[in-house]
């Protein structure tokens, strides 16, 4: 295969991959974006974990909060907690790879506070350590997902929001995910700081 028909065959799937999520995503997407919005008015903040790709993710959501999406604003409480080599490997050294996340959200999470929890297969067992740490500090959990949910989808309690992007395909879930970021990002701009002129 050319070069320039396997670009072509990689944008139509994830241009498919997004048409194919929207009316799915969507109801779920304005959901959590609401969630978030009532998290920060309340003096809340918004942690976030993944592995790989989704390390990224949640890494790329907190940078929009802390500093901005693309319009000025103040800073916003983002916390990514895939970011302190020291504490994921000293976790990870002393206890277990599966409790990197989890031992910080004990730590750092408080009641009202959010978790953005993010797995393309919904199997990570660190990410959904995280979210059993969140409910355990009555925080409330959005979780990013693909293919059937995995494990993840039986861990969502009252308040929480799971968004499933109804793809088996890693690389296209991931894509879907980063667009699904900025709609969260857009959302708590709008009801922040208001609409857009243009």
């Amino acid at each position: 295969m050319e070069a320039d028909e396997i670009v072509r065959r990689l944008f139509d799937a994830s241009i498919a991959a997004k048409r194919d999520a929207a009316p799915i995503v969507t109801e779920p997407l304005t959901q959590a974006g609401a969630a978030m919005v009532r998290c920060l008015l309340a003096d809340g903040r918004i942690l976030s974990c993944g592995n790989g790709g989704s390390a990224a993710d949640a890494q790329h959501f907190s940078s929009e909060l802390l500093n901005r999406f693309d319009r000025d604003r103040p800073g916003l409480p983002g916390i990514a907690l895939t970011t302190d080599s020291s504490a994921l490997t000293s976790i990870a050294n002393d206890y277990s790879y599966d409790q990197i996340f989890s031992k910080q959200v004990t730590a750092l999470g408080r009641r009202g506070d959010m978790l953005l929890a993010i797995s393309t297969s919904g199997n990570s067992a660190n990410v959904n350590q995280a979210i059993t740490a969140a409910h355990g500090r009555e925080m409330n959990v959005v979780a990013l997902s693909g293919r059937d949910g995995g494990e993840m989808a039986t861990l969502m309690a009252s308040g929480d929001v799971e968004i499933r992007v109804p793809s088996q395909v890693t690389a296209r879930i991931q894509e879907v995910h980063l667009l699904i970021i900025h709609c969260l990002c857009e959302f708590i701009d709008q009801t922040l700081i208001g609409p857009r002129d243009v």
